[in-house]
């Protein structure tokens, strides 16, 4: 809405003038006044814009329509979609993680099985003659937690340690084998037999050294520096001293016999 004050000069023109401003056909909302001053007339109303032409003015009034609203701005672009491959996945929506790294001496918690050891002859031996030694031990999966996570730990034999009681050591890749398997004599030398040099009883025992892997549930196998020792000991060998002679009668035959 639009205040107007028009003013009129000169006495005479003020009965035209104020009819015609003040005429109730105009836009101009009662109440319409007139004012004579003498010199001049002043007129005073206000002004409605009129009902047609929408933004034109009238009568030169200068009226101008408002600008129009701002427009939107426009909607953010979507987000692309991941880039996905078979080797690391969708990228942007997967975690790279690394397994921590193991000791020998954090599996110290995970004891791998003693294996199992005898000799032939059982508990006995001949001073001079081979007597033969067998250890078996096989591959073992433990699971468990490691640093508070779950994990699997395989252990593996790697190495066989005999320790024959007289201060004699061996280390062999594989537990050896019974003559029997083997298709030997008794008495006969086999890669984990030893023979006695005196006569006495003896401690023999075996150290199975396990190699070990761990996997933290990725399905991939980490190797952990060192072994896992594990250890059979107990086993008491008598060595004895065998003397032959000549006879003419067996001790069956002849009790009394020499070496009856």
């Amino acid at each position: 809405m639009l205040i107007l004050s028009l003013v009129v000069t000169g006495i005479a023109a003020f009965g035209s003038a104020s009819a015609a401003i003040c005429d109730s056909t105009s836009n101009l909302i009662n109440p319409c006044t007139a004012t004579n001053t003498g010199p001049s007339v002043e007129v005073g109303g206000s002004y409605t814009g009129g009902g047609g032409g929408g933004g034109s003015d009238r009568g030169g009034s200068g009226i101008r329509p408002e600008p129009p609203a701002p427009a939107p701005a426009p909607a953010p672009a979507p987000a692309p979609a991941p880039t996905c491959n078979p080797v690391v996945g969708c990228r942007g929506t997967y975690t790279v993680w690394t397994p921590p790294e193991v000791t020998i001496s954090d599996l110290a918690s995970f004891t791998p099985a003693r294996p199992s050891f005898s000799g032939e002859p059982a508990g006995i031996a001949v001073r001079g003659m081979a007597a033969n030694f067998v250890a078996s031990a096989t591959e073992q999966q433990l699971t468990g937690e490691l640093f508070d996570l779950p994990v699997t730990v395989r252990f593996v034999p790697a190495s066989f340690v005999f320790d024959y009681g007289d201060g004699t050591v061996r280390a062999t890749r594989s537990g050896g084998a019974s003559w029997p398997q083997l298709g030997q004599a008794q008495f006969t030398q086999t890669p984990t037999s030893h023979a006695y040099a005196q006569r006495g009883t003896y401690t023999a025992s075996v150290t199975v050294r396990y190699a070990a892997a761990v996997d933290f549930g990725t399905g991939t196998w980490r190797e952990v520096p060192g072994f896992v020792d594990a250890t059979t000991g107990g086993y008491d060998v008598r060595v004895v001293e065998v003397l032959t002679a000549l006879v003419d009668r067996t001790c069956i035959e002849n009790p009394a016999g020499p070496g009856c």
